[in-house]
């Protein structure tokens, strides 16, 4: 039997929902029976090195489309032309790990799974353009109609896709998205001190690893650091968007600019130390679909601070605290209750770690392979 995938962010993306594709097709792989394929469905090739992240087995293939040489028939055929290469394949069953199915698929008799990791872009419009909302709606509203399961990476996001999409809550399974292991393993010290003076990081520090664009609401986190002991610093890892200008603004008005870091374009090689020399890790976001970061700051060591009003609850735990997005005192109140000597940090740390064993590995994989199997022998 093959099983197809929608591969395009496997092959093109770095994190989010590329990391997502990765984790799961090498979890997958690795339980699946021998007469099981795994077909990957790319527009192109993509990016080398985020293509080899998936590990090399005889029962996984990726598949490009013929004659497709510009941006434009790459994308028609993703959206239209992919089905009958699945046709042609003999596939059985087919899985958009974005959000996202070719058209056609439903009458061409192959079953589908579908993952939507959020839509946030009907519930915040505010932070897209507006064609873009357009756009977006309408993919997922077709979407919805074309698949024979939903796949909603937390209780929040199906609850959105419950509102918005007007799906029956019957046809949505849960299924909390696959993190990698690899922030468990710990660095040697040799590393720890190439990464700290290859970066010039600061002695003590907060960490916030993500897009710093609005929605993700890192200025939080700026504002509380002028509450928080001042040998305390913050250090931002991710890519930069017209938001970033807003934030250094407010740290050079505010004489803080010695205190605050960013670091663009860090290796995955890196980033597991950087991690695990700070002292706690901050995720302010507004709204997510999950909050991956927040499991990897907890695999590093971390405890962390969130905010409430989205799902990052169901990521963190219990044992993570949880703030309001517009609260900078409670923020930075929050971030000294779990500086290093304050009392149960490191039971905190424990706890929070045995929660998201639950995110981790083959026990996602089996969950997704359940709902596979659940809809072909429904059929």
């Amino acid at each position: 039997m093959i099983i197809g995938f929608d591969a395009k962010r496997i092959v093109c993306n770095k994190t989010g929902l590329g990391s997502y594709s990765r984790t799961l097709i090498n979890d997958l792989s690795q339980i699946i029976t021998p007469d099981i394929t795994l077909n990957l469905y790319a527009p192109e090739p993509g990016n080398d090195a985020l293509r080899s992240q998936v590990t090399t087995r005889s029962n996984v293939h990726f598949v490009y489309p013929d004659g497709c040489h510009c941006r434009l028939q790459r994308d028609y055929w993703r959206l239209h032309g992919m089905v009958k290469d699945l046709q042609r394949d003999g596939v059985k069953l087919f899985h958009g790990l974005s959000g996202e199915l070719p058209s056609g698929l439903k009458q061409s008799g192959i079953k589908s799974v579908v993952t939507i990791h959020d839509i946030i872009f009907m519930r915040h419009p505010e932070y897209y353009h507006w064609i873009d909302t357009k756009l977006y709606a309408w993919k997922f509203r077709r979407t919805c109609q074309e698949a024979d399961r939903i796949i909603a990476i937390s209780e929040c996001t199906k609850r959105d896709i419950t509102l918005f999409g007007d799906v029956d809550p019957e046809r949505i399974d849960v299924i909390y998205q696959s993190c990698s292991t690899r922030f468990k393993m710990r660095e040697s010290e040799k590393k720890l001190q190439e990464v700290h003076t290859r970066y010039m990081l600061p002695k003590r520090y907060m960490i916030f690893v993500g897009s710093i664009e609005e929605r993700k609401n890192i200025l939080l986190a700026v504002k509380a650091l002028r509450l928080l002991p001042d040998d305390i610093s913050l250090v931002i890892v991710g890519k930069p968007t017209p938001y970033t200008k807003k934030v250094k603004l407010y740290i050079t008005q505010n004489g803080i600019a010695n205190r605050v870091k960013f670091l663009h374009n860090v290796t995955n090689e890196d980033l597991p130390a950087i991690y695990q020399m700070a002292e706690v890790g901050v995720y302010p976001s507004r709204y997510e679909g999950f909050g991956i970061p927040i499991i990897e700051a907890i695999q590093s060591g971390l405890p962390v601070v969130a905010c409430t009003g989205s799902c990052l609850e169901e990521a963190g735990g219990n044992d993570t605290l949880y703030v309001d997005p517009d609260d900078v005192c409670g923020m930075a109140e929050a971030v000294k209750r779990v500086l290093k000597g304050a009392p149960e940090r490191e039971q905190r740390i424990a706890r929070s770690q045995q929660y998201i064993t639950r995110f981790e590995g083959n026990n996602v994989a089996q969950q997704v392979l359940d709902v596979y199997n659940e809809l072909l022998l429904a059929y």
